[in-house]
């Protein structure tokens, strides 16, 4: 591909890390790239105008990073961008390979990580201009079976979670937030025993062995305590 073509493939870089996105704008811009960077605001802003910054670019390719600090996770971005014809490159930090699975799902065309060389990413870019496939029918099934096999546990932690009566619910919500037995105990007014059985209880229902990995499994599923 001469210069001039290359000049003529946007690339628009959507990162929240600075020195990561000076490293990919100056690689794709030696190249000879239409390298575009949508700024993250450090307050003020959403997903809906970034998304907005991003179609109203016209790129042909998007690199896009899944954390973008105080926005929050972009995996919902990547549909709608993917939509609108744009090739969708995930480049991220996050080693959740489920996570990737989710992001081919949704239409991502690649997901790599970001301790690759940044070659990797170079020829990635090359070959989706050239029309060439970038992702591995193998590489693709697997990390698809992978994000299916998440969803269908976390499916099942959050049916276990609804075993849970509104008590257990309100004593699992004051173990997530780092309270003590006693001090839950001090809170509802009963005695430590109550508590411990409660605890025994929210334990066997939500199938795990301990108070620790009762709490991870609340944070792995993102469930929101009841309110007071």
């Amino acid at each position: 591909m001469t210069t001039a073509g290359r000049h003529e493939t946007r690339i628009v870089l959507v990162e929240d890390h600075t020195l990561f996105a000076d490293s990919l704008d100056m690689v794709f811009t030696v190249e000879g790239y239409d390298v575009r960077r949508i700024a993250i605001p450090d307050e003020g802003g959403s997903m809906a105008s970034i998304l907005s910054a991003i179609l109203a670019s016209h790129p042909r390719i998007v690199l896009l990073d899944l954390d973008l600090g105080r926005l929050g996770d972009a995996t919902r971005l990547i549909g709608p961008i993917a939509r609108a014809g744009v090739n969708v490159v995930v480049v991220t930090a996050s080693p959740d390979r489920g996570r990737w699975g989710e992001c081919l799902r949704l239409g991502a065309r690649k997901v790599i990580s970001k301790s690759r060389p940044l070659t990797e990413i170079l020829s990635t870019v090359r070959r989706l201009v050239q029309g060439l496939p970038v992702t591995d029918v193998a590489e693709r099934e697997e990390l698809l079976q992978l994000w299916h096999q998440e969803r269908s546990d976390k499916q099942a932690a959050r049916e276990r979670l609804d075993r849970l009566t509104q008590r257990e619910r309100e004593v699992l919500a004051m173990l997530v937030k780092g309270r003590a037995v006693r001090d839950i105990a001090a809170d509802k007014v009963v005695s430590e025993a109550t508590v411990r059985t409660q605890v025994k209880s929210i334990l066997s229902k939500l199938e795990v062995s301990s108070q620790l990995a009762a709490v991870g499994l609340a944070h792995h599923v993102g469930w929101v305590p009841p309110p007071h």
